[in-house]
């Protein structure tokens, strides 16, 4: 299986104003190719995981050849992170519906108790690394993971449901050293449908 970068959801101008149309550009066509093209040359001399989608290499990371699994987790989890940030975002901002509220009330006690869980774990990603709301392979409830550089909860037995990208290359253009404001950026252009959608598919999985 050869990966490739997919397509945005919504052109270069479409997450204006919370995400420039250059910053964009430069990460979705620049970075997030970069990590597509090291994972198909990582992975060109081991036939073997030619057949795996990438959330598929990276829960089973563990068994991958030693010789190749830190290429498989860094470039893989570029890659699927990035993919999984570029679906959960939307020119056309709105709340979660119902049904997810309550999901995320469970958790969370209330949409703000959320949102205050997840600055909290980004204030305490020192350097590059990843905020994922996700939701444990063997309950239901949902909780904020934070993972330093590549990582993917994939890789550590959790579903993301929503990826948010602290490494500099995702706002530096744009907010500078101001990191908390792209981080409040961010919650306009949230496409809670599919949140929503990627948490149906896993408690789907969960009950296989």
């Amino acid at each position: 299986m050869t990966h490739l970068l997919p397509p945005l959801p919504y052109d270069l101008h479409g997450l204006e104003p919370s995400i420039s149309a250059e910053t964009l550009a430069l990460h979705h066509d620049k970075h997030h190719r970069g990590y597509v093209d090291k994972l198909n040359a990582a992975i060109k001399a081991y036939p073997q995981y030619q057949k795996f989608r990438v959330d598929e290499l990276l829960r089973r990371l563990d068994s991958i050849d030693p010789a190749v699994r830190e290429d498989v987790r860094k470039h893989g989890g570029g890659h699927a992170n990035h993919s999984l940030f570029w679906q959960t975002m939307t020119p056309q901002g709105q709340a979660p519906s119902t049904t997810l509220s309550h999901s995320l009330e469970n958790s969370f006690h209330s949409f703000e108790g959320l949102k205050q869980a997840f600055h909290k774990a980004a204030d305490h990603v020192f350097g590059s690394g990843w905020v994922f709301l996700t939701c444990g392979d063997a309950r239901s409830r949902l909780e904020i993971t934070a993972l330093p550089n590549q990582d993917s909860p994939l890789s550590h037995g959790a579903t993301p449901l929503l990826a948010f990208d602290l490494w500099e290359h995702a706002y530096y253009l744009q907010y500078r050293n101001e990191r908390p404001h792209w981080i409040d950026a961010w919650w306009d252009v949230i496409d809670w449908r599919v949140v929503e959608r990627n948490l149906d598919q896993a408690h789907a999985r969960h009950a296989a």
